[in-house]
């Protein structure tokens, strides 16, 4: 074996409750325009990323962490929120416009075929998630690092797979989920959708298919993820809750000192390198 890759074999695996890393593979190269910054692994396709100092200490810099707990002491709030979807609330489904949309894409995949399937995370490989998502991470340039990520968060973890078929073998949707029982959430992490059904506002309709799914199998909660960019989701929120975030840089970093960055943009210049989250 060679030298480096012994090194790289020796390198010690580091844990928190649903995730693990190592130095070599714990951020992700990201770009503003031309200037590299770093995200961790699990950024893009998973919830309620855990921090500690030690993985802080360890990350590259300019370092940008989304989605820490809201319930931890990290972070600090930034402009984007998860939006969530209780299921429960009492005038959820007879909520007269959400009713005549639901409807109206009921009628639109009437002749279509829904498989709803829970496996073990732990029981889901590499190759299968790239087989059952891959157009949507290359499209929305998710780095294979990230997709490895998930397969990480995921070992102690159920996922919902949602798929959709239509009458001629077309696969027109695959919707996968992670299973959150401690915080009676269903988590959507991706959807891939056929874009020759495109007038059939699949991802929508994936949507309603976990948001159903959801309140069948007694969870509270879909968690749609970041709505800030995807005016769509508010059909179906009911309820916001904050994104808390850490980001550590040198106050000269051209990161810093692009106005446009997402230093800025998510972020104010006194929030940057506060780990903790302000008292109160």
């Amino acid at each position: 074996m060679k030298l480096e890759n012994l090194a790289m074999a020796c390198e010690p695996v580091h844990r928190l409750p649903h995730q693990s890393w190592t130095r070599d593979n714990l951020c992700v190269e990201s770009f503003h325009e031309h200037i590299q910054y770093f995200t961790c692994r699990w950024d893009a396709l998973c919830p309620y990323i855990d921090v500690s100092p030690e993985l802080l200490a360890m990350a590259k810099k300019p370092f940008i962490v989304y989605a820490v707990p809201p319930d931890g002491p990290y972070g600090v709030p930034i402009s984007d929120r998860y939006g969530l979807v209780d299921v429960q609330a009492p005038d959820f489904w007879t909520d007269p416009v959400r009713a005549h949309k639901f409807n109206k894409l009921d009628k639109s995949f009437k002749r279509f075929h829904t498989t709803e399937r829970v496996i073990p995370g732990k029981d889901l490989s590499l190759q299968e998630l790239f087989e059952l998502g891959g157009e949507h991470f290359s499209a929305y340039e998710i780095h294979d690092k990230e997709v490895s990520g998930f397969i990480d968060y995921i070992q102690n973890l159920d996922i919902l797979i949602i798929q959709v078929h239509a009458d001629n073998g077309d696969l027109v949707l695959t919707d996968i989920s992670i299973l959150l029982p401690e915080r009676q959430q269903v988590y959507g992490s991706f959807c891939q959708w056929n874009y020759a059904y495109k007038n059939r506002s699949p991802g929508i309709y994936a949507c309603l298919l976990v948001t159903r799914w959801t309140a069948q199998n007694g969870y509270r909660y879909y968690n749609l993820g970041p709505v800030g960019d995807y005016g769509y989701k508010s059909l179906f929120v009911t309820d916001f809750e904050p994104i808390y975030a850490i980001a550590l840089t040198d106050q000269d970093h051209p990161l810093a000192l692009d106005t446009s960055s997402p230093l800025h943009t998510d972020f104010t210049p006194s929030m940057w390198n506060q780990i903790y989250r302000p008292a109160g």
